[in-house]
């Protein structure tokens, strides 16, 4: 059973993933044998954004399950416990990471006596998962590329493209979709310090795919929007909360609240699994710090004074308040939050 996209192929016996450290200069793949080496892929940012994670996740518990194949039953269950922490502790704030892996978990406690059947059962929900993706993305696409009109100029933070995801993307899907139907659309990237997703990912996304794209730095946002040059902002996320509050890359609360003093709508494309309704609002998300060097260090090279002290939060989270509509795969959600994704969990997920 294969799986081939731009960001990860399946194998059946590993896992390859392109390098996203290694973008855009060279197209480089690492190859994960064990759930250890996707572990440390995810951890490492070899692979990035939420979708694309939980997925790869899912797959790293199959090759987990596989290393663990020679026990049985409770013996099994208890020693892929390990497989679950592992890659569970490898990014915190990104909720489809553990959506997925607690599916997988389920079919593991459903199929545990027979292991020939486990295995084939694990690869069968990975694979799943990843195609639920696909389609999910494209999903969401459809229903965004409404908000846009031809002609358009969108101003984007992070990546939230076919790299963040297992293919199309979310963000960057809506925009794709707006073009395939024959909307012309330029696109502003910020860059996205420390680690440059912006930049090095979205940008040569959108210039693979013809787009007409403009990267500006992250500080010369608020004064694109003002000069008018800006129709939208639209970004992806890590995790939504069940009022409406997103967690997504550091700098987007920066964009929210610039959007809304110009009178920019903000809007977030993301899939039904990054909302996480067990999390009341904003507060009770879990946000990773990451490595100092990302921010003193730049393609390996200090850049800052030696001995200072470094603040290095991954993500931030922007309020409800500040989002003018939530697109998922089910349609658009529209203010107040806490009502419509409410309405959205109470019919299984389908508006």
């Amino acid at each position: 059973m294969n799986l081939k996209t731009i960001t990860m192929e399946w194998t059946g016996d590993s896992l390859i993933l392109v390098d996203q450290r290694k973008l855009p200069h060279v197209v480089e793949h690492v190859e994960c044998k064990s759930y250890q080496d996707v572990a440390r892929a995810i951890k490492e940012m070899i692979v990035r954004g939420a979708p694309a994670i939980g997925a790869v996740a899912a797959f790293g518990f199959v090759l987990g399950a596989k290393q663990l194949a020679h026990l049985e039953g409770k013996n099994l269950v208890e020693s892929m416990e390990v497989v679950h922490k592992t890659l569970a502790c490898t990014r915190p704030t990104a909720v489809n990471l553990f959506w997925a892996l607690e599916r997988m978990r389920r079919k593991l406690d459903n199929n545990a006596d027979d292991v020939d059947t486990l295995l084939s059962v694990l690869e069968q929900e990975a694979v799943k998962i990843a195609e639920e993706d696909i389609q999910v993305n494209r999903a969401i696409g459809m229903h965004g590329q409404t908000l846009l009109k031809d002609g358009d100029t969108v101003l984007t933070h992070c990546n939230a493209g076919a790299l963040a995801t297992v293919d199309y993307g979310t963000a960057l899907g809506v925009i794709r979709a707006a073009v395939e139907n024959g909307k012309k659309i330029k696109v502003y990237v910020d860059e996205t310090r420390p680690y440059l997703q912006g930049a090095r990912l979205t940008a040569w996304e959108l210039v693979q795919l013809g787009v007409e794209t403009i990267l500006i730095t992250d500080n010369m946002a608020g004064w694109v929007m003002k000069q008018g040059k800006v129709d939208a902002v639209i970004v992806g996320a890590d995790r939504i909360a069940a009022n409406g509050d997103v967690a997504n890359k550091i700098g987007t609360y920066s964009v929210a609240v610039l959007a809304n003093r110009n009178g920019v709508p903000f809007y977030v494309a993301a899939p039904i699994s990054t909302i996480d309704v067990k999390i009341k609002d904003g507060s009770e998300i879990p946000i990773e710090e990451r490595s100092h060097e990302e921010v003193t260090h730049l393609n390996g090279k200090r850049i800052a004074a030696e001995g200072v002290r470094v603040f290095n939060p991954a993500f931030d989270v922007t309020e409800h308040e500040l989002v003018n509509a939530i697109i998922t795969q089910n349609g658009i959600l529209r203010p107040p939050y806490q009502e419509s994704i409410k309405k959205l969990f109470l019919q299984g997920g389908k508006m």
